[in-house]
């Protein structure tokens, strides 16, 4: 095997060169609250455009409100202008952990709401805190589904045609649902996994990835050591948010597992991948080689997305025709 280091597209390179890294591991509750507003302010900004994408103009934006019975949750939701009805449902969870917004992921979902057709659901989860760990996030996007679902008339959507489709974080949260939905009787058709971090225990750090790129310009070691900690706190057994650990994965969704290989990550989509096939759930690995960590988010400046763009929307297509 060769020891040639894969260098990331040069607009990833520029922009994280010009930036700073944070002190994460000694940030403080009141500093990580700053940054994650501040960072999703730039998020939502229509100057990001130029990084996250512009979205499709043949999809219609806006936020509604879910009424769950104990809270009220933010979606935002995307839909063909034509506005059909019985459309298929894509469930979306966006990647960031401790910072992040739907707004970032609105290239991609606009483009699925267009070109599918399909009704996308992205759900603004609770973010990472000392106060709020990743089993809010977890319940967040099982409690979208599993409403959207269960009022699909209202909401337009086909409740036999619904997937589940996550980002990084938002993977996790995804491939989590899919397996509730298993044990629940909610029919899935499908599930996209894209660089999907779901291996929260101690040997999650072990993979020749995390070691590989433990520095990336995109996701480092030290913001997954941050994850983690924030993710499952003391006397938490990290297991339970851990899909890589679930003890059944069979009958499962058939899923797409989607990696770009400059990331810590990657060995984590792999062995799921690898792991969803051993139980029988058909699942497709395809890796995007010189991508990094959510470059589906950064279409602007990584040229791969829009190819993982295209084979997300084909094999959405092919599982809600089947």
């Amino acid at each position: 095997m060769g020891t040639t280091m894969e260098r990331p597209p040069l607009g990833i390179r520029l922009m994280y060169a010009l930036g700073k890294e944070p002190d994460w591991l000694t940030m403080t509750a009141g500093e990580l609250v700053a940054l994650r507003d501040a960072v999703n302010r730039k998020r939502s900004s229509r100057l990001a455009r130029l990084i996250t994408g512009f979205p499709d103009r043949g999809a219609t934006i806006r936020w509604q409100e879910v009424a769950l019975p104990d809270r009220r949750l933010r979606v935002r939701v995307y839909r063909p202008s034509a506005g059909q009805a019985g459309l298929p449902l894509v469930l979306h969870v966006h990647g960031g952990g401790f910072v992040g917004t739907a707004v970032q992921s609105d290239w991609v979902n606009s483009h699925l709401a267009a070109r599918l057709p399909a009704l996308v659901v992205s759900v603004e989860h609770r973010l990472l805190d000392q106060e709020t760990p990743l089993a809010a996030a977890v319940d967040d996007g099982w409690d979208a589904l599993r409403h959207v679902v269960r009022h699909a008339g209202q909401w337009g959507a086909d409740p036999a045609r619904a997937a589940v489709f996550g980002e990084s974080t938002g993977s996790l949260v995804t491939a989590l649902a899919a397996i509730r939905a298993r044990e629940s009787g909610l029919p899935l058709r499908a599930q996209v996994l894209v660089n999907a971090a779901v291996d929260l225990t101690s040997a999650g750090f072990e993979h020749a990835s995390m070691r590989r790129h433990a520095h990336s310009p995109t996701l480092t070691m030290t913001q997954m050591r941050l994850f983690q900690r924030l993710a499952v706190p003391p006397g938490t057994d990290p297991r339970t948010v851990s899909p890589l650990h679930a003890g059944d994965l069979g009958g499962l969704a058939p899923a797409l597992v989607v990696v770009p290989t400059i990331d810590p990550v990657a060995d984590h989509g792999r062995c799921y991948a690898e792991r969803l096939r051993a139980a029988g759930t058909p699942a497709r690995l395809t890796e995007y080689p010189g991508a990094t960590h959510a470059f589906l988010s950064m279409p602007g400046v990584v040229p791969q997305a829009k190819a993982a763009r295209a084979e997300i929307v084909e094999f959405l297509r092919e599982v809600f025709a089947g």
